[in-house]
C-alpha cells in the first residue's frame, strides 16, 4: 500500500505510516523469494523418495532373518536346495535354498518332475516395505486369485514345472495335490541382478502356492471346472 505524501501532512505522521507497512511489505517480498524454494523442496522431497532404497541389503537381510526362523522353527517349517544344482554342489550358502512355512499340507501321493505339468493357485509378493508416510506396503507383482485366497473361487494356473524360476520350480517338485505353502526365494533364485517388470533387482520373493493337481508328463491334462 502506498502512502501518500501530502503538503499540509505532519512530517512525523508520515514516518509514523511507513514504519507500520515497512514489516507487511517485508512478508510479502519473503513470500515471494522463499516460498517457490519451500515448494520445490517439499515436491523434491516426495520425488527423490524411493521404498526400494538399499534394497540388495534389505533382502538379504530379510531373508537371513527368515532362514534363521525357519532353522529355529518346528516341523511346519521346511528347506530345500535349489533342484537345479547337482546334489553333490554344497557351497554352504543360503541363497542355495528355499525356506517354506507349511499352511496345510496335502493328501497326494505324487510331487511333480521338472518336466511335469502342474495347476496351481500362487500369490507372490517382494518384501514388505512402507510408502511415503511411513505406512507399511507389500507389493503384489502376480497372482491367480483375489482378495482372501478361497479354493471355490480362484482360478488355478496351469503351467509345465520348468517354466518357472528356479525357487519356484523347486518348490513345486517337492509338493503333492492340496499342499498349501508360504515359500521365501533368494534373490539367487529369483531374478537375480535383473528387474523383470515391476520387481526390481535383486529382490526377495514370497509367493503362497496351493497345489491344486499334479500331471505327468505324456498325460491329458483335464480342462478346469
Amino acid at each position: 500500500m502506498k502512502t501518500t505524501f501530502h503538503p499540509t501532512a505532519d512530517n512525523s505522521t508520515v514516518m509514523h505510516n511507513r514504519r507500520l507497512h515497512l514489516p507487511h511489505i517485508l512478508y510479502f517480498v519473503f513470500c515471494i523469494l522463499y516460498l517457490p524454494v519451500l515448494l520445490f523442496s517439499c515436491s523434491s522431497d516426495t520425488e527423490d523418495y524411493d521404498p526400494y532404497h538399499d534394497w540388495r541389503a534389505r533382502n538379504e537381510a530379510w531373508f537371513k532373518q527368515i532362514a534363521d526362523s525357519a532353522r529355529r522353527g518346528g516341523s511346519e517349517w521346511l528347506s530345500f536346495k535349489s533342484a537345479l544344482k547337482s546334489p553333490l554342489y554344497q557351497s554352504g550358502q543360503r541363497s542355495d535354498s528355499i525356506f517354506v512355512h507349511v499352511l496345510s499340507r496335502g493328501t497326494g501321493a505324487v510331487t511333480p518332475a521338472f518336466t511335469d505339468t502342474v495347476r496351481i493357485n500362487f500369490r507372490g509378493t517382494l518384501m514388505p516395505t512402507q510408502d511415503i508416510a511411513g505406512t507399511p506396503m507389500t507389493m503384489v507383482f502376480t497372482q491367480t486369485y483375489y482378495q482372501s485366497f478361497d479354493p471355490a473361487t480362484a482360478a488355478p494356473q496351469k503351467a509345465c514345472v520348468s517354466s518357472f524360476t528356479a525357487g519356484f520350480a523347486t518348490a513345486l517338485q517337492h509338493m503333492v495335490e492340496g499342499d498349501d505353502w508360504l515359500v521365501y526365494i533368494p534373490s539367487d533364485l529369483f531374478y537375480g541382478a535383473n528387474a523383470q517388470g515391476t520387481i526390481p533387482a535383486y529382490s526377495t520373493a514370497c509367493f503362497r502356492i496351493n497345489m491344486v493337481g499334479v500331471y505327468p508328463l505324456g498325460t491329458t491334462v483335464p480342462e478346469w471346472k
